[in-house]
């Protein structure tokens, strides 16, 4: 019985070894934040942080996460206040429909961890795989550039 820690909790899964974490995540944990989207790790709905790097978790079988995984999901993120990226988020007013915006938070936070001055390109091309059939990406740029000021300003919990 595989343990995961994930949002800095620990949990037993009794999931096949075979089973995508993203099932794990959403049916065995009921942490619904992360999506399911194309389930062949092309559109990013379903990223998670996986030691600090965005994952694709319909990709990862749960036998291929090592016992010192420290995993993250949206509901993780920042449990104690929203993360600068969530701010931004809102303050740019990203989503339409909002379903791959879990995904899409996901990747920039991990972008802005690395790199917390990202260029516009830079920003486009860590996001690029991540889709939105909403085509709101140049809100999406908006908003990262808007999360990277906030964390200069000291807003962050990063």
């Amino acid at each position: 019985m595989p343990q995961l820690s994930l949002n800095g909790q620990s949990y037993f899964s009794d999931s096949p070894p075979d089973t995508p974490l993203l099932w794990v995540i959403r049916e065995e944990l009921q942490l619904t934040g992360t999506k399911y989207g194309c389930g062949m790790g092309l559109c990013g709905s379903c990223t998670v942080h996986m030691n600090g790097q965005p994952m694709r978790s319909c990709m990862v079988k749960l036998a291929d996460v090592d016992e010192n995984a420290v995993i993250t999901t949206i509901e993780g993120l920042d449990p104690a206040d929203s993360h600068p990226v969530q701010k931004a988020w809102i303050e740019k007013e990203v989503p339409q429909c909002g379903y791959c915006q879990s995904g899409q938070i996901m990747q920039a936070a991990a972008l802005l961890a690395a790199n917390p001055s990202p260029s516009r390109e830079e920003i486009v091309q860590h996001m690029n795989g991540n889709l939105c059939r909403c085509a709101t990406y140049s809100r999406i740029v908006d908003a990262v550039h808007r999360a990277a000021e906030l964390m200069k300003e000291g807003s962050s919990h990063v």
